[in-house]
Parts: structure tokens; sequence; C-alpha cells
């Protein structure tokens, strides 16, 4: 973090004596919206399988520097999801388990581009650019059983919060994130701009799919007075809906894995206005 902070610092103090003009209007920067997919990877996707992406939503204001240099603030909404099923692992078909989150992000991030970008100059309409950054998001994950919703973190499916558990401490329902990607960018004319681009996420939680360690289900109810399954141990260990019936989630096998930090990509579309000032041209003798 301390390295990608020098890096932005640095390459700003070169670049801001470097603000594009045209005819004495200054390109400031951009506010713009986008619209894409988010998709996830982690203790249910370990192969980096893509299927079924769900909508990303984003606003964002980028304040330029030079035609180089730019740094960016977005907040994004998103909804991520997965499940066993897709997998081609017969392990993690057995054990059956899925998830589903809504996700609210906030990111800073540094832009850089490859060419010069000056909206209004055909010359200069259009770059590609690399962009990362640091941020912060909320996750709730959840899961259907019976038609019904349930939110998993509650529930503490491995465990946590338990006093039979005492180190098993329960997640957190916000973690940061780090992204990292590549885009392109088109001035359409002096005043709109259009984007596309794809962030990989890096994030410092496990929990992004309520999936991280080992099994723990002797440790708690598992009926109800009319007979039927707890919703922790229905949702802690699915694997009675597939196969035969049996359970393979006998207490301390293992269940994710906790040696690797979940994560997810956000590709989307954007339409930015640009944002402009005026200075008066200097004079030429």
């Amino acid at each position: 973090m301390k390295q990608f902070l020098i890096l932005i610092l640095g390459s700003l103090a070169f670049s801001i004596p470097a603000n594009a003009q045209i005819d004495g209007t200054v390109y400031d920067g951009e506010f713009g919206i986008t619209a894409g997919a988010a998709h996830y990877f982690g203790d249910l996707n370990t192969r980096a399988g893509i299927n079924r992406p769900k909508p990303a939503l984003g606003v964002f204001f980028r304040k330029q520097f030079s035609e180089y240099v730019a740094l960016r603030i977005n907040v994004h909404y998103a909804q991520l999801g997965y499940s066993d099923v897709y997998s081609k692992n017969d392990y993690q078909k057995r054990r059956n388990l899925s998830f589903n989150t809504s996700i609210w992000e906030a990111t800073i991030q540094g832009d850089f581009n490859f060419m010069h970008f000056v909206p209004g100059d055909p010359e200069f309409a259009f770059t590609p650019y690399v962009t990362l950054g640091a941020g912060v998001f909320s996750y709730d994950p959840y899961a259907y059983l019976g038609g019904r919703k349930y939110f998993l973190r509650p529930l503490g499916t491995e465990g946590q919060g338990s006093a039979l558990y005492p180190d098993k401490k329960p997640y957190g329902s916000m973690a940061l994130c780090f992204p990292l990607g590549m885009g392109i960018k088109y001035n359409i004319n002096r005043n709109v701009n259009l984007s596309f681009e794809l962030a990989y996420r890096f994030t410092t939680t496990d929990y992004l799919d309520d999936v991280s360690g080992i099994y723990a289900p002797d440790a708690f109810p598992q009926t109800l007075p009319d007979g039927s399954l707890t919703p922790w141990y229905a949702l802690q260990d699915r694997s009675y809906e597939t196969g035969d019936g049996i359970r393979i989630g006998t207490k301390g096998r293992q269940r994710g894995f906790s040696s690797q930090k979940d994560s997810y990509v956000i590709a989307e579309v954007g339409l930015s206005f640009t944002l402009s000032s005026y200075k008066c041209p200097t004079a030429k003798y």
C-alpha cells in the first residue's frame, strides 16, 4: 500500500503542470456512470470458471492532472454469487454449497493513460490505460432453503461465535479491496467520453462466500421440536441433497480453502461527461 501511494504521488508531482488545453479550455476531469457485470472467484469457484455473471452499476469522478495521470473516486453496487453445481470437481458437486450477496464498494484509484488524451482534439481522442487503487466494500452472503432466504453470517456455519470454538470469531460485513485493471477510453466529442474497463479486485476476506475452513456439525442443535432440520444444520452441509443422502460434513473435514482469499472482477462500460474550466491563453508575439 505504501508503494502504491508513493507511485501515485510521484506521478502527480511530475504531471500536474501539464494539463491539457484547447483554445484556453482546460480539461479538468470527468463525471460518469457505468454498467456491466461482476463475477466471483473463491472457495466455490477455485478454477476461475465464468458462469452466470451478475449486474454491476457505478458512478465515478475523475480528477485529471495531465493527459496521462488522473485520480478517480468510484462507488459501485454489484451482485455476486456462485454454486457448487457449476463445478467439474466431484467433491465440490457433492458438497453442494451456494451463496449470493450484494456488495457496495467505494474505491480510490490512479489511472495512467498510455497515450495523450485531450477531449475535443481528434488527434488525441483515444487511449488505453491501466488503473490500480484501494477501497472498501460491504457484503452479506445468503442462500435459499425451501424457498426461504437465509443470511449465512449470523448462523456461524463453521462454528464462528460459538463458545465451543473460541478462536473462531464471526467475520465482519466489510472488507478491503484492491482493484487492478485495464481499460480503453474514447472521446466522442468535447463533452462526452465512452470507456470500457476490466478490473480484478483482490480482497482481505475469505468469507465473501461464507466458506473458508472446516466443518463443525456435531456441536450445535440439528433438529427443531417439529423434527425439521435447524437452518444452521441444513445450510452448513447441504451434501444430503445430493448423492445417496449421506452427509460428508464430518467434524474437522475440509469445507473450504482458507489459505486463499476470495476475489471478484467487474467488467463495465462507462459514459462520462467532461469537466472543464477556462484559462485565458497566453499571448504569442
